[in-house]
Parts: structure tokens; C-alpha cells; sequence
């Protein structure tokens, strides 16, 4: 008989949602805005990031009435170096497509819940926020999430879909409506390539940019996606598919290549 697994630690999950949302905002962020990402409230989030201080992994500037994280917290990712070898295969064909296309790119590949950014060439500017190696962006609001699930195992896409049913966020209605997502994932495997969620459009970049996405798939199996980013007043949608899917549809191959031939 299986060994029933133990309730979850509800403090340790505050905690480590505290210390990632600090991380996901470029390592510095007040309490209010800790509260605006997690919903904690304020009280709580404050004893959690006095343990962190505690701990070593966060500092308080008293003068910006912000907290940062540390060096320390390094040693929290440096058993995992996946994304460090994915990364130094796509990094010179991204750059090459950059050039060609004159629009940037993410790539990522499946980390649980999100897409964790690997490699990126965006530069300063408007087309740079947010994005950066070692963001998690959120799998059902992105064309890099929405293209990998499209084209992974049934059963990974289902564990994904009843995990984040669960977030209120509304990308994840398609997750509480499997006829919906049926629809959506199937239209995606038909077209080849994935969009922006409209409302992640609006809510993250003030429905100034948007993107397509397409898997990258090696050995017969989804390994990451890549997408191709561009603004909302230079391009329609009809449009960036018609010019920017082929060479990213050749790109994503190119990198695919690359990937089939590493061990493992």
C-alpha cells in the first residue's frame, strides 16, 4: 500500500510564494506589492519576509522601504542546470533570428506551473518588461505556454490543467472548461502556432504587445517553445501570423536540431 503523503506546510508555501514573488520582480519589491501578486495579506507577508531576513535570503532597505533578495538564494537553483544547457544551444539562433526579423524572442521550456524563461533577445526598451532568464511566465496566458501544452502528453496537459483550474487568474478559465480547452489546444495543433492571452495582453503590457508561440520538438517530443513578440500598432494578428510564423516556425526547428542531438 502506498505511503498517504502528508499535508502540505501552509507557512513554508507562504513563505516560498513571498520569496518568489520578491525574485520575479527583479529581486526587489515592497509589501504592498508582494500582496497585489499573492493576495497575502500584509501581516503575514511581513513575518515571512523577517523569516527570510532571518534565513539570509532577503535584506531590508529601510530607506526604499523595500526587500531584496540575496546571493544565498542562488544556492536554491544550483543543483538544476537544464535551462543552462537548453539555453546555450538556442542562445546564437536567437540572436541570428533577431536579425533577420527585427523582433525579439523568448525561449523557455515546462517548469510545473509556468514557463520558465531561458534565453531572451529582447533589449532595454518596451519590448524588454518582464521578461528576462529565469522568469516564470504563466503557462495558460502565454503563446509559449498555450504551444507546449498543445503538443505535450495528454496526461501532462491534464495534471497542468487541474492544477491551475485552481488560480483565479483569468487565463485559467480554460482550465475549469474542458470543452473550451479542447477547442483552443485542438486549434492550436491545426494552425501550428499558439497567441497571447488578450487579458494577459492587457493586464501585463497595457495592450500594447502581443505574441505568437510554437513548440520546439526533438526526438519526437516537446522540449521547450519560442515566440516571437511584436507590437500591436505595427501588427495585426492576421498579419504577424503571416509574416513571423514561417521563420519562427523555421527557427524553432533549427534549435530542435540542435537539441536531438545531445544525449538525454
Amino acid at each position: 500500500m502506498a505511503m498517504q503523503s502528508y499535508k502540505p506546510v501552509n507557512a513554508l508555501l507562504r513563505g516560498l510564494d513571498v520569496l518568489a514573488t520578491v525574485n520575479k520582480r527583479g529581486g526587489a519589491a515592497s509589501v504592498g506589492e508582494i500582496h497585489q501578486q499573492t493576495g497575502i495579506d500584509k501581516a503575514t507577508i511581513v513575518r515571512m519576509l523577517e523569516t527570510l531576513i532571518h534565513a539570509g535570503f532577503i535584506v531590508r532597505d529601510a530607506e526604499k522601504r523595500i526587500y531584496e533578495v540575496t546571493g544565498k538564494t542562488l544556492l536554491l537553483a544550483s543543483g538544476y542546470d537544464r535551462h543552462r544547457t537548453v539555453a546555450r544551444l538556442v542562445a546564437p539562433i536567437m540572436m541570428q533570428f533577431r536579425a533577420e526579423i527585427g523582433w525579439p524572442s523568448d525561449a523557455a521550456i515546462f517548469d510545473q506551473d509556468a514557463m520558465l524563461i531561458i534565453e531572451t533577445s529582447r533589449e532595454t526598451g518596451p519590448l524588454h518588461v518582464n521578461r528576462h532568464p529565469g522568469y516564470r511566465a504563466p503557462i495558460l496566458a502565454t503563446s509559449i505556454g498555450r504551444a507546449y501544452l498543445a503538443f505535450c502528453s495528454n496526461d501532462l496537459r491534464d495534471a497542468v490543467m487541474t492544477k491551475e483550474a485552481l488560480d483565479v487568474a483569468s487565463w485559467n478559465d480554460i482550465a475549469r472548461n474542458s470543452h473550451l480547452a479542447g477547442k483552443i489546444f485542438d486549434g492550436i495543433r491545426r494552425k501550428g502556432y499558439a497567441t497571447m492571452d488578450a487579458e494577459y495582453s492587457r493586464l501585463e503590457y497595457d495592450n500594447k504587445i502581443s505574441s505568437i508561440g510554437v513548440p520546439i520538438i526533438a526526438n519526437g517530443k516537446v522540449q521547450a517553445s519560442i515566440n516571437v513578440i511584436y507590437l500591436k500598432n505595427a501588427l495585426t494578428a492576421k498579419k504577424a501570423a503571416e509574416t513571423l510564423l514561417l521563420p519562427l516556425q523555421k527557427t524553432a526547428q533549427l534549435m530542435a536540431n540542435e537539441l536531438a542531438l545531445q544525449p538525454n
